[in-house]
């Protein structure tokens, strides 16, 4: 057990004369391994450390939290990246202003297709066990040209929420494939501790969904992991610590304490050295509740790929702290409002742009951690050119760099009004 006592080699909480802040937090969070800065600020005192209660509450969907934000039940929540943007952007059936002020790491992410349908582009394509994320995207585009000339039914794939990364992320890998994700197959909203079993009673093909519920797919047999996050963008953020503009104000001190004890959390849970702790905290039935043996190899980045042994290592697969993984930097929001344009969830605007920037919030980050707040580089900063279809993201020309893609809408911007 780590000690969680402060020393002079660790970030401090700034001193500030202020009124009254709360300093016991309600988090509403979804069991995925990626809540696990969370769950590790609270199991290893690093809350208590700076003065702070933290009740975790275990939710299911993302939708739920989201409300239970916005209403006010969690003052703070574990969020998909693209949550706070949206928000920002008005987007949603609930669009409650949301800011994210710490990122909750890197990486985490698969998709996953039915041993059915993988089977079937095995033996309609020249796919290897070892065929990367591209090959097998272009193999679905096959398969899908061939089930359209027999008249079937196109496929229906399970992703999380509209505005996450596992709905950007799937609609990348898809379109770098030559699939339109809004003609070619039918996506729909599947909770992520549900995706395993709707997989295996047929009522998805297929899913892109956080760990560990890829892996507990695969090693029962329902499915084939054809993805993981690092292959679509190796340094595309995740989860986010989402809490609302004026809650933060109210309490700016309470603020940096929280985020001096993430953190810490994260620093803690990126050391190989505690996985073997970590991950018999994160199975335990009040967290994620799934086979430590999994949530093990998953923090280790060992896939069993299926059921049949195919073994696959993904370095850093997940990143709790390294490479800048906390900093929620702006120019990341810019990529996920540029996802939004593309698939007509919304309008390129100035105004849209510095709203969507605005969700993610490094000053507040910088300012809880000052001298050891982890700040990108050159070398590890957002990954422009890390993706698998080769294409490179410029911040600086949202609007030239979405319609270099030759797979997007050409619809008018949904303008908020996608239901989740």
């Amino acid at each position: 057990m780590v000690s969680t006592q402060p020393d002079d080699s660790a970030p401090k909480a700034p001193m500030r004369v202020r009124g009254k802040e709360q300093r016991t937090l309600r988090a509403g969070y979804i069991p995925l391994m990626d809540a696990a800065i969370l769950i590790i600020a609270v199991e290893l005192g690093f809350a208590e450390t700076e003065g702070l209660g933290l009740e975790l509450v275990r939710d299911v969907t993302w939708a739920n939290v989201r409300d239970r934000l916005a209403f006010r039940q969690f003052d703070i929540a574990h969020m998909l990246s693209p949550m706070p943007v949206a928000s920002m952007l008005g987007l949603g059936s609930n669009p409650s202003p949301t800011i994210a002020p710490f990122s909750l790491g890197r990486g985490g992410n698969a998709i996953t297709l039915s041993t059915r349908i993988f089977e079937r582009m095995t033996s309609l394509t020249t796919l290897t066990d070892d065929a990367g994320a591209l090959a097998n995207a272009r193999a679905l585009a096959a398969l899908l040209a061939d089930m359209r000339a027999r008249g079937e039914a196109m496929p229906t794939l399970g992703m999380t929420y509209p505005f996450s990364s596992h709905n950007y992320e799937f609609r990348y890998w898809l379109a770098a494939g030559g699939i339109h994700p809004d003609r070619d197959v039918k996506l729909v909203v599947v909770p992520p501790p549900l995706t395993s079993d709707a997989l295996a009673a047929g009522a998805i093909d297929g899913f892109c969904v956080g760990a560990p519920w890829n892996m507990i797919a695969s090693e029962r047999g329902a499915g084939r992991i054809v993805a993981a996050k690092q292959d679509i963008w190796a340094l595309a953020p995740e989860k986010v610590l989402g809490m609302r503009p004026d809650w933060a104000e109210a309490n700016a001190d309470t603020v940096s304490r929280l985020i001096v004890a993430l953190d810490r959390a994260a620093r803690w849970c990126d050391d190989p050295g505690h996985h073997d702790e970590l991950a018999k905290i994160l199975s335990a039935p009040e967290y994620i509740a799934a086979p430590e043996g999994i949530v093990r190899r998953v923090l280790s980045g060992e896939f069993s790929l299926d059921a049949q042994g195919t073994k696959r290592v993904v370095p850093d697969y997940f990143l709790y702290h390294g490479k800048a993984a906390n900093y929620p930097r702006p120019d990341q929001a810019t990529w996920i409002y540029s996802q939004m344009i593309r698939w007509g969830h919304a309008a390129f605007s100035e105004e849209g742009l510095a709203r969507a920037r605005s969700a993610f919030r490094p000053d507040l980050y910088r300012t809880a951690l000052g001298k050891f707040a982890a700040v990108p580089s050159e070398k590890n900063g957002a990954g422009y050119d890390g993706f698998m279809d080769g294409q490179f993201f410029d911040p600086e020309d949202v609007e030239g760099y979405v319609e270099r893609f030759s797979v997007r809408s050409t619809s008018a911007a949904a303008k908020g009004t996608i239901e989740s």
